[in-house]
């Protein structure tokens, strides 16, 4: 396996477009406070973002790789790890070495940004920085905070902390907007998990497919799907959004198919693959279409 094959995989490279579209939201959400365009300063936050969201992934792929749990991961196309610490276990040292490097990379552009905006950034940085280094070990222990921590980290963090980044302050309107991928990405990681629940249970992991079942966590996944829908359409009615904002309904039929999907196969993994599939697609077009009714109303 060449370098940068090794590299990509323990990146998880196709995965990382997640962090650049939630960054878009804080972004969009900037704009249409400040209605000024900083093209610098978004670049460092999409490459702050992409670097946390990466540092994710490595450590992910690293543990779980020590564990011995991605042995026992039955894999799919969008779970169960990558498989390239399986395949060329030596690799083991520079993969951690690749993870301290995206966290230091993260550590250093939020230093950037306490030195440009203040200080009141600096907590939303450190509580991003340990899930990312902690997620792994501590939070899948306990379901509720399994659920949680990836929504927060890729919502409320990502979308205030970019907010932030480029305007010194937090709206109502960053604050709304980030709860769309807060519940989206934490349904993300929740129908990921329902493959892995026989290998997760043996490695100590208590989320929610593990600790209440298949079927009963696939309403949970609905009850989170829904949320973002009804969301919005309130921030628009309340004038925190603009009518634009609306355009992420467009996904609503990509909703209504996956949760259908997920309901009907929660018990059968190798059928739940194309749920799987549609609700990466759900997770990131949906912010994207909110980001960009934002930026289109100005």
């Amino acid at each position: 396996m060449s370098f940068f094959k090794q590299a990509a995989g323990l990146l998880r490279a196709p995965f990382l477009i997640l962090a650049p579209v939630c960054a878009a939201v804080g972004a969009a959400t900037a704009w249409h406070q400040t209605h000024e365009w900083r093209t610098v300063p978004v670049l460092i936050v999409i490459l702050g973002a992409t670097a946390a969201h990466a540092c994710v992934n490595v450590f992910n792929e690293y543990f779980d790789f020590r564990s011995g749990l991605d042995a026992r991961t039955r894999r799919t196309p969008f779970s169960g790890g990558s498989g390239t610490l399986q395949a060329d276990p030596e690799k083991a040292p520079a993969a951690l070495a690749l993870g301290i490097l995206c966290f230091l990379i993260t550590a250093a552009i939020g230093l950037y940004f306490i030195k440009i905006q203040g200080w009141l950034i600096l907590p939303i940085g450190l509580f991003g920085l340990f899930i990312a280094v902690t997620y792994t070990v501590w939070w899948v222990k306990h379901p509720v905070l399994c659920l949680a921590a990836p929504g927060l980290g890729f919502g409320v963090l990502m979308v205030t902390g970019s907010h932030f980044a480029l305007t010194g302050t937090v709206t109502a309107a960053a604050l709304a907007a980030s709860l769309v991928p807060t519940f989206l990405v934490s349904d993300l990681l929740l129908l990921n998990q329902f493959p892995d629940v026989e290998a997760d249970r043996t490695a100590g992991r208590r989320h929610f497919p593990v600790r209440i079942g298949r079927e009963k966590s696939a309403v949970i996944y609905g009850v989170f799907l829904l949320l973002p829908y009804l969301i919005v359409p309130a921030a628009v009615l309340l004038r925190v959004f603009p009518a634009a904002a609306l355009l992420m309904l467009l996904t609503v039929p990509l909703s209504a198919k996956a949760y259908r999907l997920a309901r009907r196969n929660a018990e059968h993994p190798e059928a739940l693959i194309p749920a799987l599939g549609l609700n990466v697609i759900i997770v990131l077009l949906t912010p994207a279409l909110l980001a960009l009714g934002l930026f289109i109303a100005g």
